[in-house]
């Protein structure tokens, strides 16, 4: 049987080698290249014409879901990332992801999520296939974050965990100024009508992620 080709984008060296080497130990996939930036990536697929490229959202020249829209379906795209699901899972598969699974997933979870992508299909946890049929048909609770823009929401993220704009603009790799601005649209986005409540409104937003990550649908608290 002739190996799927896979291509992996990752800016972290020691993820990039343990994902080689879980790949070629299967004998469906092997890896034909790696990739660090997304422009890495964009030449990768272009020069190595992978059948699937494996793709983190955190990359040091541009975000992940940015990558997925340039190489518009040129590639099958699982998307493999520490983000939380139920907040750029949506976003990746309208700009041409074909799945979605966090880092935390078991390898052998990853490796399935990898084949049915591979194989045509499209693969999320069953939370997330059960949340996006309900908001399917009802639009409503935090939606209103749906209106920020794929950096504003990881601008409204730090901001809940406590980040100063100082901070968010070291880790972003960007100036203070435009984190500034990025502030400023999401509160005018959200309705907000001072720094406070932007604040108060990025803790809450925070707190309801990590109550919904203790709570599997339809179940009670896990411990």
């Amino acid at each position: 049987m002739i190996r799927k080709r896979v291509l992996i984008v990752d800016d972290y060296p020691v993820v990039r080698d343990g994902l080689v080497s879980c790949i070629e130990s299967t004998d469906y996939f092997s890896v034909c290249g790696t990739a660090a930036t997304a422009a890495e990536a964009l030449g990768a697929v272009k020069d190595l014409k992978p059948d699937l490229a494996v793709i983190d959202l955190s990359l040091p020249d541009r975000h992940g879901l940015e990558l997925i829209r340039d190489l518009d379906g040129s590639v099958r795209m699982l998307v493999l990332s520490m983000h939380e699901e139920r907040d750029y899972a949506e976003r990746a598969l309208n700009r041409g992801a074909h799945g979605y699974i966090m880092k935390g997933e078991p390898t052998d979870k990853v490796l399935s999520a990898m084949r049915e992508v591979a194989e045509g299909r499209r693969y999320l946890s069953e939370a997330m296939t059960q949340r996006m049929l309900e908001i399917a048909t009802r639009r409503g609770g935090r939606s209103s974050t749906e209106r920020l823009t794929d950096r504003e929401l990881e601008v409204f993220e730090r901001i809940g965990n406590g980040m100063t704009t100082a901070q968010i603009a070291e880790e972003l790799g960007l100036a203070t100024k435009t984190i500034e601005t990025y502030r400023e649209n999401i509160k005018a986005k959200l309705e907000l009508q001072n720094a406070t409540e932007l604040v108060r409104a990025g803790v809450l937003w925070v707190e309801g992620l990590q109550r919904d990550r203790n709570v599997p649908p339809g179940g009670a608290p896990t411990a």
